[in-house]
């Protein structure tokens, strides 16, 4: 085997370690790219045909899988009760300065003045959005 070859299966091993060591698919088009440029260096193709192989392997591979990457990728957000919120009116029960509390559908809820004004006891507010358990909320005016 010449170098090249040498080249292209330390490639192979290094993609294919770093794909395993991510959580996410970073790596693994590469490994075939390099795999495919290996089995050409083996037929004493030149250095710049085998890196066409590879380029080429690469993105075939990676066109190949993108749908099916992205299907997995993309999971199902589940919505939960809490998402109902958005939209609705509430009460304030604690100043919002910019953080407080608020009281919709009868809980109480921690809540953050969206344009971080003070938002006084006994306002009323409507939920733009969640962070986590914290309501974004507007005045309603």
């Amino acid at each position: 085997m010449e170098y090249m070859s040498w080249l292209w299966l330390g490639a192979v091993i290094l993609f294919a370690v770093v794909e395993a060591m991510v959580t996410g698919l970073v790596a693994i088009w590469f490994v075939v790219g390099a795999v495919l440029a290996f089995v050409v260096s083996l037929f004493g193709v030149s250095a710049t045909a085998q890196l066409t192989v590879f380029v080429l392997g690469s993105g075939i591979a990676l066109i190949a899988t993108r749908p099916l990457v992205k299907k997995w990728r993309t999971k199902d957000v589940i919505p939960t009760n809490v998402d109902r919120l958005i939209g609705m009116t509430g009460a304030v029960t604690e100043i919002l300065t910019p953080v407080g509390t608020v009281y919709i559908d009868g809980k109480t809820w921690t809540a953050r003045s969206m344009d971080h004004t003070d938002i006084d006891e006994g306002e009323q507010v409507r939920v733009c959005s969640i962070e986590g358990v914290t309501l974004n909320v507007q005045q309603v005016k």
